[in-house]
């Protein structure tokens, strides 16, 4: 059984610079809901409520965002906000969320190294705090019921066109059916002709506690950052490792213009904005075409 999940957000979010500047990417909207909270709420959907977000300098707001404000509590009752009130009470107490910061920012691998007190000697789950998924089942749920099935580690993965096969991990290996692959290796950022294979790393993990001593015996790479992927090819030496092909949308927040897409497509979901934002859209859409 999975209990606990693990959030990295401590990255410093220099594609979305100046807005990061001051504040995390985490925190980003998407309409008025920070990104943060689709991934914890993906976890608690999960039946997940033990989790440790991985922070760093400048992301304080992101415990303060799942801490309780009462005051703000108390001006909302004063206005019979009975709505907003229990928003604001779900916040602060949709799960058993725990800090810890990553020194310096030595890459993903580095930032899971700092879970292992606290996750001990049992799986957890890996949500990365800058993709959001839209999906009947939660991700995170399917990844635990093929972690029930095969009981080691788990990967998310989508297929991605060549152009983009660059800005993720890609595994390779032999399907078994339909969603299931028996990983045989893992590539950070490869080129698209040294891929192997066009199945990209989609931001969630169910990792085995084996996962620690495989990070202590890679190398650090000449930036002194420390992969995840690296890990896990020397993991795949000791253990069989699994990926789970995603059945949803993946969002991935890790652009500006995929956040401007992500952002268009949630709002046309939302039942107060749809209609007339879509019809926003049209007009839009017809003066640039006009131009």
């Amino acid at each position: 059984m999975i209990r606990k999940a693990v959030i990295p957000a401590a990255g410093l979010g220099t594609h979305f610079l100046p807005a990061t500047k001051a504040q995390p990417k985490e925190m980003l909207p998407i309409i008025d809901i920070p990104t943060i909270q689709y991934v914890v709420q993906e976890c608690v959907d999960s039946g997940i409520e033990d989790i440790l977000i991985i922070t760093g300098k400048g992301k304080r707001s992101i415990e303060d965002h799942f801490d309780r404000n009462v005051e703000l509590e108390q001006r909302i009752l004063e206005r019979e906000d009975e709505f907003w009130y229990n928003e604001l009470r779900h916040i602060d107490s949709m799960a058993n969320i725990h800090f810890i910061r990553q020194k310096e920012q030595n890459g993903l691998g580095d930032a899971i190294y700092c879970a292992r007190f606290h996750c001990g000697n049992e799986p957890f789950a890996v949500l990365l705090g800058d993709s959001v998924n839209d999906s009947v089942i939660p991700i995170t749920q399917q990844m635990i019921d093929a972690y029930e099935q095969y009981h080691q580690t788990i990967i998310a993965v989508q297929q991605v066109p060549a152009e983009k096969i660059s800005r993720y991990g890609v595994v390779g290996g032999e399907f078994l059916s339909d969603r299931i692959m028996r990983v045989n290796d893992i590539v950070e950022k490869p080129a698209a002709e040294a891929a192997p294979s066009s199945w990209a790393v989609a931001g969630r993990y169910i990792l085995t506690p084996e996962i620690f001593a495989a990070i202590e015996r890679i190398p650090s790479r000449a930036d002194r950052t420390v992969e995840l992927t690296d890990a896990l090819k020397v993991l795949l030496q000791d253990e069989p490792v699994t990926a789970m092909r995603i059945e949803g949308t993946r969002y991935d927040i890790g652009s500006k213009l995929d956040y401007l897409k992500t952002t268009v497509d949630f709002a046309l979901k939302r039942k107060e904005f749809a209609e007339p934002f879509a019809a926003f859209l049209r007009e839009r859409l017809n003066e640039f075409d006009k131009k």
